[in-house]
């Protein structure tokens, strides 16, 4: 395999388990631990750990540790403000670009979101939250504003998931509706609007964590 796959292998599984709690805060993390559990070299693991120390999931004290950091209210904060804007730029740019079918992704994705917090599922809830913002990231075709909601979204999720295990509950599926018909309506603005009113949400569910 490719030294960049495997190198994007290690990083997603860690990533992944980090965010999930799998791996929890504070926790210790070993290059040869994981290089074995993934069946991989030291080496990508390395490379993973460096991407995600610049990402804020891991802190390092060279020659002493490496270990998963703390979720911190106001990390969270300072994130969800930098993919919040994203968002809204890029539901700016696809909102005219969208087609029928693209609409009619987002609806399913929302039904599938509504259906998994009703559940009680925060993997399905999130996957399928991800699923419907995902179709205006790909639409509007800006890769820096994926780029930068790809790396800081991680920290969001972390804190959204222990305060769905609380008892809390996922960004409303009311609000999706709301974006969702604005966007079927072609209604830039009002898209717009609604987003910034999903993020604003996020930061204070970090509020509520100080």
């Amino acid at each position: 395999m490719p030294r960049t796959l495997l190198r994007e292998r290690a990083y997603a599984a860690i990533r992944d388990a980090i965010v999930t709690g799998e791996i929890e805060p504070g926790a210790l993390v070993r290059d040869a631990d994981l290089a074995e559990r993934l069946g991989l070299s030291r080496a990508p693991v390395r490379e993973a750990f460096s991407r995600l120390v610049d990402e804020g999931l891991l802190e390092s004290k060279p020659q002493s540790y490496t270990r998963v950091t703390p979720v911190v209210a106001a990390d969270v904060r300072d994130a969800a403000a930098v993919v919040g804007a994203m968002h809204e730029l890029v539901t700016r740019a696809a909102v005219p670009r969208l087609f029928a079918a693209d609409v009619e992704a987002m609806r399913t994705a929302n039904e599938r979101f509504a259906a998994a917090v009703g559940a009680g599922d925060v993997d399905s809830a999130l996957d399928a939250d991800d699923g419907l913002h995902d179709v205006l990231v790909r639409v509007s075709g800006n890769r820096a504003a994926a780029a930068t909601i790809a790396r800081y979204t991680p920290l969001i999720r972390r804190l959204e998931r222990r305060r769905f295990g609380e008892g809390g509950t996922c960004r409303s599926a009311g609000l999706h509706d709301r974006l969702i018909e604005a966007c079927a309506a072609g209604d830039v603005d009002e898209a717009v609007r609604v987003t910034a009113e999903i993020w604003r949400t996020l930061a204070d569910l970090a509020d509520s964590d100080d």
